[in-house]
């Protein structure tokens, strides 16, 4: 991708005017564009990019005032430069062409050297507007994709590649002109646990965004800095034939066309190439490009604490459940086969992702209130008596106690008080029936008493999973199918096969 070359729309009635001006500039590199009436010069504004527009006063049908009025009264097109070519000299005809918005007047007959000067510096003057309108622009999108990044942020599900695939389609891609973006992009992110680094390249075709895996040792041909350093740089052709990173380059142009000119972001966690820019690169498109990249990798950094937070909070409560369970002639993984039931049944239900991952992890602490049960109670092989039952029963109340009130743990306490309630309004502490019990105690109910079955106690033998299945599903006295919400027996119904997976995976 070549930079593109300005273009000059020339607009006269006089034919050699125009091929007086066509042969001073085209020579000097400049694109030109010839029309013979302002009807024409505005359908080519309005067909195709223009740098700038020499325009003629004195034209039939639509003299050069009025163009000038048209094109300085459109928003769209209002920032390209106009210079009135006249052969006027009355100071009021200049006042005029002020007035309607002229830039700049040339005088017939014009001098070839004045022609290029005037035109190098306004297509220079448009070039700085147009940048300062481009900072305004990214300006906007990068407050308008942090504002996004925070309000979709899921510390615990971040993906730094998701994130930068977001820059990418929702940031830099919204750019309205071509050469206000770069065209391609190589992206390698590196998986730290892993050790890996994982690459990948975007290009921009007909307005939709390719993305392919890139040579995944590309790293090894880049001066990657060291931990906590970054380093940033923009680079033209001449640039990268003599950069270290030269041989990359090459690899790059091996999947793609010329590469004109880069800008780059090395770091040992990120790297990434914006190349092919339509326009000269500059500090400022580093810099832009810098933003979008550290709002990122600070949203990972926060992602980071916050999955360490998350880890140690759920290392706390497996913890307390494995204390809980100290008494208990079973290895400990009771309380996890229990969570990974109630993991399948929320699922079942359909359930959303928060709900399903809570359960899962706090339905391990629902006998954590027989810390107060004393072992002799919870290690009688006989029956119990009255007052031991009584005591029995007040684990539930302890355990909602132990777990206390916090917002975090809200679903724990529910379980703790409610896993021995029973639909029919038979069971402990407080004889609730029906949805007076909380859709976590439901769920619970039948995995705990499943686990329960499966496993031999003091007073009891070990069933199998048939056995189990059918002492819920047909009743043995003790348990009957009116204790379960008639749902969440259909549940466990449908997914005895994986109850029956989970309990082998994790027997021993």
């Amino acid at each position: 991708m070549k930079l593109k070359r300005k273009k000059v729309l020339c607009v006269d009635d006089e034919p050699i005017n125009l091929q007086l001006l066509e042969a001073v500039l085209k020579p000097n590199g400049y694109d030109v564009i010839l029309t013979r009436n302002g009807s024409e010069a505005l359908e080519v504004i309005r067909r195709e990019p223009i740098d700038i527009l020499l325009l003629d006063v004195m034209m039939p049908d639509m003299d050069g005032y009025e163009v000038c009025r048209i094109i300085k009264g459109d928003e769209k097109f209002r920032n390209i430069p106009i210079v009135m070519i006249t052969a006027l000299t009355e100071k009021d005809d200049r006042i005029k062409g002020i007035e309607a918005g002229a830039e700049e007047f040339l005088s017939k007959p014009f001098n070839f050297s004045e022609v290029l000067a005037r035109v190098k510096m306004l297509i220079k003057m448009k070039e700085l507007n147009d940048r300062l309108h481009m900072a305004y622009k990214d300006i906007v999108n990068l407050t308008k994709y942090g504002g996004m990044a925070i309000q979709y942020f899921n510390p615990v599900n971040f993906n730094l590649k998701n994130s930068i695939d977001s820059i990418i389609n929702q940031a830099i891609r919204q750019q309205e002109k071509n050469d206000e973006r770069p065209e391609l992009f190589v992206v390698g992110i590196n998986d730290e646990k892993k050790n890996s680094w994982h690459w990948t390249m975007y290009r921009f075709l007909d307005r939709h965004i390719k993305e392919q895996e890139f040579d995944a040792k590309s790293h090894e041909l880049l001066p990657i800095p060291e931990s906590g350093m970054t380093h940033l740089a923009v680079l033209n052709a001449k640039d990268m034939k003599k950069s270290e990173m030269a041989h990359f380059f090459d690899k790059i142009r091996e999947t793609s066309r010329a590469i004109d000119n880069a800008v780059l972001y090395l770091s040992s966690k990120l790297c990434i190439f914006a190349l092919n820019y339509g326009h000269d690169v500059s500090d400022y498109d580093a810099s832009v490009l810098n933003n979008f990249v550290v709002q990122s990798l600070f949203l990972k950094h926060l992602s980071s604490q916050v999955q360490e937070t998350e880890d140690a909070f759920e290392y706390l409560v497996y913890s307390l459940a494995r204390a809980a369970e100290i008494n208990d002639e079973d290895t400990g993984n009771h309380i996890i086969r229990v969570g990974r039931y109630c993991e399948v049944i929320a699922e079942y239900l359909g359930m959303d992702d928060k709900f399903i991952h809570t359960i899962k992890l706090q339905a391990t602490l629902h006998d954590v209130g027989k810390i107060h049960t004393p072992p002799e109670i919870l290690k009688k092989p006989g029956k119990l008596t009255s007052d031991e039952w009584v005591e029995m029963k007040k684990h539930t109340i302890y355990g909602a106690k132990i777990i206390g009130d916090h917002y975090r743990l809200g679903m724990a306490a529910n379980i703790a008080r409610t896993h021995h309630e029973k639909w029919d309004g038979s069971g402990y502490p407080h004889g609730l029936s029906g949805e007076e019990i909380p859709i976590e105690g439901r769920i619970i109910s039948i995995a705990d008493i499943y686990d329960a079955l499966r496993n031999a106690r003091v007073y009891k033998p070990a069933f199998d999973a048939e056995t189990t299945s059918k002492i819920i599903l047909e009743g043995d006295g003790r348990v009957l199918p009116s204790h379960f919400d008639a749902r969440i027996i259909k549940a466990f119904k449908e997914n005895l096969s994986r109850f029956g997976e989970i309990y082998e995976e994790l027997r021993g």
